[in-house]
């Protein structure tokens, strides 16, 4: 322990960084929106769950936890850097982007597993049993969860040879 961590008063107020409200008002916004816009598709049919029902659930959730996360900010504000680190963004965002315009061409399965094993392995520098144990579950389990689960199609690839193979 060092002499500022015993001279530092626990739970000393201090304010709260303008980034920080900003990244709170935001998931705000988008949670009010997903909110709004689901009332519109409808909660419940006469079949049971509506179309609306999802979104109206995951933007209830993000309104709830931006305000949870509000009140942790106000009770004791976190210690911010500075600002983001903006090779974190550029990789994300780029990645993003690459598996987008890719994603009819390889399938879904495929190149989630290769943007998770990016972000693991090369942004994350995890090991390459966990990155491999990871990747494979997050792509083939998100797969087979949307596919069988949800009923929902996914891309699968264009090219022949990796739809031959399931892909």
């Amino acid at each position: 322990m060092t002499t500022e961590s015993l001279m530092a008063k626990p739970g000393t107020k201090g304010r709260i960084a303008k980034s920080v409200l900003a990244g709170i008002g935001a998931f705000v916004v988008v949670g009010v929106y997903a909110l709004v816009s689901s009332l519109g598709l409808g909660l419940w049919t006469s079949l049971g769950p509506g179309p609306g029902l999802f979104p109206f659930a995951m933007g209830a959730l993000l309104v709830a936890m931006s305000v949870l996360w509000l009140l942790q900010e106000l009770r004791r504000p976190s210690e911010t850097l500075g600002g983001a680190d903006l090779g974190l963004v550029i990789a994300v965002v780029v990645s993003l982007a690459v598996l987008a315009a890719v994603l009819d061409l390889i399938g879904f399965q495929l190149g989630m597993f290769l943007f998770l094993m990016f972000h693991l392995k090369v942004r994350g520098h995890r090991g390459w049993p966990s990155s491999l144990i990871i990747a494979l579950a997050g792509s083939v389990g998100a797969f087979y969860a949307f596919n069988y689960g949800l009923n929902v199609t996914l891309p699968a690839a264009g090219i022949p040879f990796l739809n031959s193979i399931g892909l």
